[in-house]
């Protein structure tokens, strides 16, 4: 099943994706959050499906967030080797998290913000995991029943603030716009394999990041079982699992970044794809 939210921002309603089709399930579903996914939603929406008579949406209409603000964005921070090496970081004994700010959550196909002041906004194609059931110190062998399914994310970041102005990383990665999140959420059984996905990424349509998820250097089930031992994994929590190589920062011969026109696309197989198009920050 894939799931959608469509509509005004703040006044999306649930939907799913049927033969590539969508249609409205606000009848059925209130919304796609902490409720829906930890009280068993999911499955009962796949009974009400096959009988109800569905509302079928206009595919013009705008995508929101594929899922209602979580409690929490928990990121994996340099999980890909050629990532690491592009920027001169050493891999990682084990995974390194950082939060990103749920305000920052926007539509797949909104427009990205340059923040006020930033000179180095830059991007980050990721496979994100949305938890379906409550998840604390979890086995590695049990984590799938603890998954709802898996979403496109864009990590965006901002280098100067995350790297140069003291502290953690979240000051460079929770700015308004930095989360587009979408076009759908695919549940498991929409994913063969979620360790051999392609993701790609280009800006002005030059491929810059084209990697696999075969390339993790931590799985899906390591990393939910490993973060659930340091705090609680809420239904509807976003767990976004690093990038590949490719970002901005790692251009050679010198870094280079986002700038207002530019038009970022990005996918990842069996999860579409999402377009920002950058827009300098304003007063108004």
């Amino acid at each position: 099943m894939k799931l959608i939210r469509f509509g005004e921002a703040g006044a999306e309603k649930p939907g799913v994706i049927i033969n590539d089709n969508y249609f409205d399930v606000s009848a059925l579903v209130k919304d796609y959050n902490e409720e829906f996914f930890g009280g068993g939603g999911l499955e009962k929406l796949k009974k009400d499906i096959e009988t109800a008579d569905l509302p079928q949406v206009d595919k013009g209409v705008r995508l929101g967030p594929a899922l209602a603000r979580p409690s929490k964005i928990i990121c994996v921070g340099l999980n890909y080797k050629d990532h690491a090496a592009e920027t001169n970081a050493p891999i990682p004994s084990e995974p390194i998290l950082f939060f990103k700010a749920t305000s920052a959550i926007v539509g797949p196909n909104d427009d990205l913000i340059i923040p006020k002041n930033s000179k180095k906004t830059d991007w980050e194609v990721e496979l994100a995991i949305v938890i379906g059931k409550k998840a604390s110190y979890v086995s590695e062998e049990n984590t799938l029943e603890h998954i709802a399914g898996y979403v496109l994310h864009n990590d965006y970041s901002e280098r100067e603030f995350q790297i140069e102005r003291n502290g953690q990383w979240v000051k460079g990665k929770s700015c308004d716009t930095f989360a587009p999140i979408g076009p759908f959420i695919a549940t498991q059984d929409e994913i063969a394999d979620v360790h051999n996905l392609r993701l790609w990424l280009t800006v002005n349509g030059k491929t810059l990041q084209d990697g696999n998820t075969s390339n993790l250097i931590f799985n899906v089930p390591f990393m939910i079982s490993y973060i659930s031992q340091f705090m609680t994994l809420l239904p509807g929590d976003v767990i976004t699992t690093g990038t590949p190589a490719g970002v901005g920062l790692g251009q050679k011969p010198e870094p280079w970044y986002l700038k207002a026109g530019d038009v970022v696309e990005l996918g990842i197989d069996g999860l579409g794809s999402s377009k920002q198009t950058v827009k300098a920050y304003s007063e108004n």
